[in-house]
């Protein structure tokens, strides 16, 4: 039997201390025994019984009961005893749950499907990157700038590839989730559905139908997001892929096509093109219409290089499928292929959560609003990650799971989103931090900005590869760094220079006079600081 205290508050004789435990004892499993003197309820009830029912028994007699520490104090503000509900087993999940019990509480963590680690790891970035990298190699068999180095049309195994992507995908499922609860005696695992009941109980139906409830002292909500399915006519009938279908299909079409223009739709759009397939990519606007248009610009026309059909301001008004065919119907056109993927945006899965019922207010797409505590409309419930108004990276989720356990545990962490890197990881890849020009300008900024070609940069040279720019913006009355784009190779890799220099409130000038090493690509941030001051094809190779 699990033992557990009530304090009992409203009971005004001991007639009510009597009605309260009558009303206790009519639940299932329950046996209760209530004090008018001490003002509290000792309930014995079978493991895993419905101990949310408690509370809402008193409150139908006008009584109001709250759990109490196994020693029958009220928990303290700080972890030690506190217990923390966790919805979700994602990278926002595990980060509050082991900052949780560090500060001693112990967490239930409650996951609908049969695989923990949420969607970065099992469907996401891991598979997507190794993806991404082997369509890479493959295009540099293809094609490249060195004179004397043969090209040839690569063999591609599509499920050898496959194979040892999923290798590695639950390689780090296993190392970074499944042994992380099994060296935790303090993390239970739950697998089933979670809803709200009211704001402190939470049901749980397990998968054989079973029902389970939850009262804990707090909750996350870490569910993360679901790909966005457009009203199109036909859609829904038609066997279309989203991203997870499309990373580990088993076959390469001949003919793809994208409906979306955004993160995932061009990382993937790449890959199945350099694996050999053609591929359309239908925008409802511009490739990248989020970004600064030059990025969406430059990553165009290299799509086009590569064979790509980009359609920017194309809406898609019905789909069909017969046999093995799609058909996609938009203005002017009738377009066939024999996949579909439809990468439109991830809105907030949220649904289901019944989140009227707890108090948490979120947004007409289900996103949860959070402060910079991770904190939403119900003092005792925060959620993280992509379920959030929250950008949606894994590395946001992270950081702000880590905040959440900090914080639900009794602690004031806050998140500072203000100098983001976010990248994209296509062939040049995207990088950005900061504001934009356009934005800084909207903001009643007076923004200043240079952009520098790539074909200015000496590793680029050394590489025969000039394609792509880095765009550095500041504000011009102080001079400091506000923002920067990057469209090269390696600007992954870069962009972290630039997140650092706004993070410490540089000046441009202090950027340019510091010290970066010769053919390196990341050269490129130091040479675009000096545009600000003076024409750096005048330059030698290494000018400092």
């Amino acid at each position: 039997m699990d033992n557990v205290v009530l304090q009992v508050s409203g009971m005004t004789c001991e007639h009510c201390a009597r009605t309260a435990e009558a009303e206790l004892n009519r639940l299932e499993g329950v046996s209760a025994s209530v004090s008018f003197e001490t003002g509290l309820a000792e309930v014995a009830l079978n493991p895993g019984g419905p101990r949310g029912r408690l509370a809402r028994a008193l409150e139908r007699k006008g009584y109001t009961g709250m759990l109490l520490g196994q020693e029958g104090s009220p928990l303290p503000g700080g972890g030690a005893g506190l217990h923390i509900a966790i919805i979700g087993s994602g990278s926002g999940a595990f980060a509050a749950a082991l900052n949780a019990v560090e500060e001693g509480a112990r967490v239930t963590m409650i996951e609908r499907d049969s695989m923990i680690g949420g969607t970065c790891v099992n469907v996401g970035c891991v598979p997507s990157k190794i993806m991404i990298r082997g369509a890479q190699l493959a295009q540099h068999q293809r094609s490249h700038p060195f004179e004397g180095l043969e090209t040839h049309e690569p063999t591609i195994d599509r499920r050898a590839l496959l194979r040892q992507q999923t290798a590695r995908v639950d390689e780090l499922r296993e190392a970074k989730y499944e042994n992380i609860v099994n060296e935790h005696d303090e993390i239970t695992l739950v697998q089933g559905s979670a809803t709200f009941e009211d704001a402190n109980t939470l049901l749980i139906t397990h998968p054989d139908g079973s029902e389970q409830w939850l009262t804990p002292d707090r909750i996350l909500i870490a569910t993360g997001s679901t790909p966005a399915i457009p009203d199109v006519a036909g859609l829904a009938e038609v066997p279309y892929w989203t991203s997870t279908a499309a990373l580990f299909a088993t076959e390469i079409p001949r003919h793809l096509v994208v409906i979306g223009s955004s993160v995932v739709a061009v990382e993937i759009a790449q890959a199945y093109r350099r694996l050999g397939a053609d591929v359309t990519i239908l925008a409802r606007t511009r490739l990248l219409s989020q970004e600064a248009p030059e990025l969406g610009a430059g990553l165009t026309r290299v799509f086009e290089h590569e064979g790509i059909r980009v359609l920017n301001n194309t809406s898609v008004s019905r789909v069909n499928f017969k046999g093995v065919t799609f058909t996609i119907e938009i203005e002017g056109e009738t377009l066939t292929s024999d996949a579909l993927l439809v990468a439109s945006g991830r809105p907030a899965n949220t649904a289901d959560l019944n989140l009227n019922a707890a108090g948490v207010d979120s947004l007409p797409s289900g996103a949860i609003l959070v402060d910079d505590h991770m904190r939403t409309t119900a003092p005792h419930i925060f959620a993280a990650g992509d379920c959030t108004t929250q950008p949606q990276f894994v590395y946001v989720a992270a950081a702000a799971g880590t905040r959440a356990g900090i914080n639900m545990t009794g602690g004031e962490a806050a998140l500072d989103l203000s100098t983001m890197p976010a990248v994209i990881f296509t062939d040049p890849q995207v990088a950005t931090v900061g504001v934009t020009e356009a934005a800084a300008i909207k903001q009643g900024i007076n923004a200043d900005s240079r952009t520098l070609e790539l074909e200015n940069v000496p590793r680029s040279l050394a590489n025969f590869d000039t394609l792509g720019f880095v765009k550095l913006v500041i504000d011009a009355d102080s001079d400091r760094l506000i923002g920067a784009q990057i469209l090269a190779g390696l600007a992954g890799e870069m962009i972290q220079v630039t997140a650092l220099a706004i993070r410490n409130r540089m000046t441009v000038q202090e950027l340019a006079d510091q010290l970066f090493p010769y053919l390196t690509m990341v050269e490129g941030i130091k040479l675009c600081a000096q545009t600000f001051f003076k024409d750096v094809k005048q330059l030698s190779c290494c000018a400092g």
